[in-house]
């Protein structure tokens, strides 16, 4: 009997807390929840800046297409990139039309989370960038969709790499109002 507790006590611990706490006040509608092989992060999207942009994330993350995605491009100091479920090393995109720019005033800071795109300003698809640290060079010339509300800790301990040997992943993406 002790041993089947102890084995039971030891899953326990091992195990992924399923409900874990959000923040408070976070509109879970306009949430994703990004369970990456460091940890936890979450992000408030703004649907109040770019509405398309933040459905299309919504979108691809309930189809689980950002699951088991690498962060493909991490620079110190800069950006985390990820998003490209369909070839997973930064040059695909979902099967999804291309989004016209939603671009703000919002600057790009710690925490900032930004579309990808190429130097088409209309090009932004499925992928996705995190800000290290200021990137004013960014402002007005990318759409910011959101900002990590919970888990930069978790972001500063992505594996760096351009590209990343061995990239740490977004194991599972989810709707924060899906979550049960």
């Amino acid at each position: 009997m002790i041993r089947i507790l102890a084995v039971l006590f030891a899953l326990f611990l091992a195990a992924p807390a399923v409900a874990q706490q959000l923040p408070a006040g976070l509109d879970k509608a306009n949430a994703i929840v990004i369970d990456t092989t460091k940890g936890r992060i979450v992000i408030k999207l703004r649907t109040d800046l770019a509405p398309q942009h933040a459905e299309r994330i919504k979108l691809l993350a309930r189809e689980g297409y950002y699951n088991n995605v690498p962060f493909h491009r991490v620079i110190e100091g800069f950006m985390a990139q990820t998003g490209d479920g369909k070839n997973f090393n930064g040059t695909g995109g979902s099967k999804y039309p291309n989004l016209p720019a939603e671009f703000s005033n919002v600057p790009y800071k710690r925490g900032i989370v930004g579309m990808a795109r190429t130097s088409d300003p209309n090009s932004a698809n499925s992928q996705f960038f995190i800000m290290f640290a200021d990137g004013s060079s960014l402002n007005g010339k990318y759409t910011v969709i959101g900002e990590v509300v919970s888990g930069m800790d978790v972001v500063d301990k992505i594996k760096r790499g351009e590209p990343v040997a061995d990239p740490d992943k977004m194991v599972k993406v989810q709707v924060a109002s899906d979550i049960k």
